[in-house]
């Protein structure tokens, strides 16, 4: 399994089909909204259902693609 689906989930009967995390309802953007004011335990804290791993799996799959795509 890859990352992408290890860790996220996209059905168009959850959530209307935009990206969440694998088995919850919390939406990706979510976590990167919350960000832009919390910590990351703060997000982990408020949204139990995801695990340290998935947030941080995610995480590092957006910094990849953004470097990839600064390089590219």
């Amino acid at each position: 399994m890859d990352l992408l689906n290890k860790y996220v989930q996209i059905e168009k009967d959850l959530a209307g089909g935009v990206p969440v995390f694998r088995g919850t309802r919390v939406t990706i953007k979510t976590l990167f909204d919350y960000l832009e004011e919390e910590s990351l335990e703060e997000f982990l804290k408020g949204f139990p259902s995801v695990t340290r791993e998935q947030a941080e799996g995610v995480i590092e799959m957006a910094a990849d693609k953004f470097i990839n795509e600064l390089v590219a």
